[in-house]
C-alpha cells in the first residue's frame, strides 16, 4: 500500500521498544497535550479479553454447542454483553428483528453411485448451501452450460439464464459452475427446470489465498425459497462429477423458519457530541454447526472489553458499539440497523470500524483496503475509508508487526455501512482461505493451510484462538476507539445513498457469500 501523510488525524506515533508489545501513542492533532492513548490501551488487558472469549465458550457448551442467531446460545450471549455494558454506564438498546433461520437437521450426504462408488466428505469436498431445501435425490448428473477446462479468467455464466436449461431432463441433478450470477438464481432456475438436486462447484481458476477458485465453495441462496437439496463443492469434485454417465445420491434434511426473531445489542456512551458518532461493531452470532469462538467471539470480546474501559471516558465524540445478530445468514442484523436509520441519523455516524475474526490460528494481520491501493478485487470504500486504513497501517508499523490488505467486499458487517457512504475500516485475520508461502514467510504459520481450519465448524472452540493475534488486534481496537473518540477531525462521509451489496469474494477467504454474489 502506498504511503501518505496522515494529515490532520495523527501528528505523532511513538513506541517503547522494551516491551513485547510496544506501547503506542497515537495522538490526535487536537489533543496532543490531553488524553493519553497509551494509558487507555494498557487498560484494555489481554486476560480480560480472553475471559469474555471463555464466557462465550461456556455459553455455547450450555446450549448445544452453538451461539447461532435465533437459538438460546445467542440469546445468552446477547444478555451477557448487554448486562456488562449496562453496568459500565452505557445506554443499551436491544433491537429485535425477524429473520429467516436455517439449520441442517442431519448432516447432508453426497455419494457417487457410478462410475464407481465414492462418498464425498462434508466440509472438505462439499458443503450444504444455506437455505438449501430438503430431500433425497438420486439420479444422473447433468452439466449446465459448463466451461471445462475453465477459462484463464473467471467468465462462466453457467445456470444464469433459463435458456441454459434447454434440454435439461427433469429428475436429473443439475451440475452448475460458479460465476457471474448469484447462487439463488442458479438454484431457482434449476428447480424450475425440474432438477431433483443442485451441485454448484467452484469455477476452477488457480490463484493464491482467496483468489484460488479451486477451493471448497461456501455460499447461501439468500432466502428459503428453494425446495430441493443444494450443495457447493470444490472445482475438483465438480470436474469429476461432470464425467458422462455419472450418477449420485444427494440427501439433505434442513429446517428453515422465515419468521425467527433475534436481536442486535447496541450500546451508546453518555458523553461526547451526539452528532459525531464513532461506531465499532462485531457480529455476536455463530453458525449453527459450532460455538463460533474465533468467528466471531474474538471480535466481540475485543470490542466489549474496549467498551467497558471506555465507558467513563470524557470523550469529544460519542462512542457507539454494536454486537450484530444473524450476520452468518447474510449480514441481517447490520442491514436491518442501517436500513432503519434516517438520513439525519446516518449523517451522524462519522465512521464504522468492523472486527470479524481477529484471532485466527494460522493468522495474518489483515487491514481493510479502504482506498483500493492493492488494486485487487473489490473497489475502494467510501471517502474517508483511506484514512482509517492508514491509521491501522501506522499502528502496526509502530508496534513492529507486519500487515496486509484485505478486500472491501461487503461480506462482513461493514457492508451495509459502505453501502450508504459511511467511511469504514477494520481488521481481519483470515478464514477458510489458504495461507500462501509469501504470507507464511511474512507472518509465520503454515503455508498451504487455511488461516482457520475450523472456520464454520464445531472445532471453532477456545482451542482455536491464537492469543498473540487476539492481543495485538485488541490493542489496535482500543487505540482506534480512543483516538477517534477524542479527535476534532473525523473522516468525511459521502452523501448517503441506498444500501448496495458487496461485489467480491471474501477477503482472505472470509467468504460467507451472504448476498449469493459469486464473484
Amino acid at each position: 500500500m502506498r504511503a501518505r501523510a496522515h494529515r490532520s488525524l495523527l501528528t505523532a506515533i511513538t513506541a517503547a521498544s522494551a516491551m513485547v508489545l510496544p506501547v503506542v501513542s497515537v495522538v490526535p492533532a487536537s489533543a496532543a497535550a490531553g488524553p493519553d492513548p497509551q494509558a487507555f490501551r494498557q487498560s484494555v488487558k489481554a486476560p480480560a479479553v480472553k475471559r469474555h472469549v471463555e464466557r462465550f465458550q461456556q455459553i455455547a457448551d450450555a446450549n448445544g454447542g452453538t451461539r447461532a442467531a435465533g437459538t438460546p446460545g445467542h440469546e445468552a450471549s446477547a444478555t451477557y454483553v448487554a448486562d456488562k455494558l449496562r453496568d459500565a454506564g452505557y445506554k443499551v438498546t436491544l433491537q429485535e428483528f425477524e429473520f429467516p433461520f436455517f439449520r441442517e437437521v442431519t448432516r447432508t450426504v453426497l455419494d457417487r453411485v457410478s462410475p464407481g462408488a465414492k462418498t464425498y466428505v462434508r466440509n472438505t469436498d462439499f458443503r450444504t448451501m444455506t437455505y438449501s431445501g430438503s430431500g433425497k435425490a438420486t439420479g444422473t448428473v447433468q452439466g449446465v452450460d459448463l466451461v471445462l477446462p475453465p477459462s484463464p479468467e473467471p467468465s462462466s455464466t453457467s445456470g444464469c439464464e433459463a435458456s441454459d436449461f434447454a434440454g435439461f431432463i427433469p429428475g436429473n441433478i443439475a451440475l452448475i459452475q460458479r460465476g457471474t450470477c448469484n447462487f439463488h438464481l442458479k438454484a431457482e432456475l434449476a428447480q424450475a427446470a425440474g432438477a431433483s438436486g443442485v451441485i454448484i462447484f467452484n469455477e476452477g481458476q488457480p490463484g493464491e489465498g482467496a483468489d484460488d477458485r479451486r477451493i471448497l465453495l461456501t455460499g447461501t441462496l439468500g432466502t428459503p425459497t428453494t425446495n430441493i437439496p443444494v450443495v457447493s463443492t470444490t472445482f475438483a469434485v465438480g470436474d469429476e462429477l461432470a464425467a458422462a454417465g455419472t450418477t449420485v445420491t444427494l440427501t439433505a434434511d434442513t429446517e428453515s423458519d422465515p419468521h425467527r426473531k433475534t436481536r442486535n445489542v447496541l450500546a451508546e456512551s453518555r458523553r461526547g457530541d451526539p452528532d459525531k458518532v464513532v461506531m465499532l461493531g462485531s457480529h455476536l452470532d455463530s453458525v449453527v454447526e459450532g460455538p463460533g469462538i474465533n468467528d466471531n467471539g474474538s471480535g466481540s470480546a475485543g470490542i466489549l472489553e474496549t467498551a467497558l474501559k471506555a465507558g467513563a471516558l470524557p470523550t469529544r465524540n460519542r462512542l457507539r458499539f454494536a454486537f450484530w445478530g444473524a450476520e452468518e445468514l447474510g449480514l441481517l442484523g447490520s442491514a436491518h440497523y442501517v436500513a432503519g436509520l434516517s438520513a439525519e441519523e446516518r449523517a451522524k455516524i462519522k465512521l464504522y470500524l468492523n472486527f470479524d475474526m481477529i484471532a485466527s490460528p494460522n493468522h495474518v494481520f489483515g487491514i481493510y483496503d479502504g482506498d483500493d491501493s492493492d488494486a485487487t478485487g473489490a473497489p475502494a470504500g467510501p471517502a474517508g475509508s483511506d484514512e482509517i486504513e492508514q491509521f491501522f497501517e501506522s499502528y502496526f508499523t509502530t508496534i513492529g508487526k507486519p500487515y496486509t490488505g484485505t478486500d472491501f467486499t461487503g461480506r462482513s458487517d461493514y457492508g451495509p455501512f459502505i453501502g450508504v457512504g459511511i467511511p469504514a475500516g477494520g481488521l481481519f485475520t483470515g478464514a477458510e482461505g489458504i495461507k500462501t508461502a509469501d504470507e507464511a514467510a511474512k507472518f509465520g504459520g503454515e503455508a498451504g493451510v487455511a488461516y482457520d481450519k475450523c472456520y464454520h465448524q464445531a472445532c471453532d472452540t477456545l482451542a482455536n484462538i491464537d492469543d498473540e493475534a487476539l492481543e495485538v488486534n485488541t490493542g489496535a481496537i482500543a487505540t482506534a476507539a480512543f483516538v477517534y473518540a477524542h479527535s476534532r477531525t473525523l473522516p468525511e462521509a459521502a452523501a448517503p445513498g441506498p444500501t448496495r451489496p458487496g461485489t467480491g469474494g471474501g477477503g482472505l477467504g472470509h467468504d460467507h457469500d451472504h448476498s449469493g454474489v459469486p464473484r
